[in-house]
């Protein structure tokens, strides 16, 4: 049976775009409360009932989110253009080593815009 499984965080943080025209009001400094959804997926193995403990996911995505929550995200290395679209490919890279089974994530910059990321 194959299965996925969603497990979400949030994180507060600033940034501006870049790469925005001047004037537009995303070139300036700004914050919201990001949601991200880290997901995985595979075949359920039947002695255990379960793909993967929840508590395994938090595990790897904890550090992330300490990097991220209360940051100016244009000060960290590699999201020096955090766009929504950015920030879930810089998540991707540091989760996939450890997380093999990651099948997307899903960057909620506001609570009617998103990114899905699938590599």
């Amino acid at each position: 049976m194959h299965v996925r499984l969603i497990k979400s965080f949030t994180f507060e943080a600033a940034h501006w775009l870049p790469t925005f025209p001047e004037g537009h009001k995303c070139r300036r400094m700004h914050g919201h409360s990001f949601k991200v959804d880290i997901v995985v997926a595979g075949e359920l193995d039947p002695a255990k009932g379960y793909l993967v403990d929840y508590g395994d996911i938090k595990a790897v995505t904890s550090p992330i989110e300490s990097q991220l929550d209360h940051y100016c995200l244009n000060e960290i290395k590699g999201l020096e253009n955090p766009t929504s679209e950015m920030i879930a490919k810089w998540i991707w890279d540091r989760l996939k080593p450890q997380l093999p089974m990651l099948a997307q994530v899903v960057v909620h910059e506001t609570c009617t815009t998103r990114c899905e990321y699938t590599a």
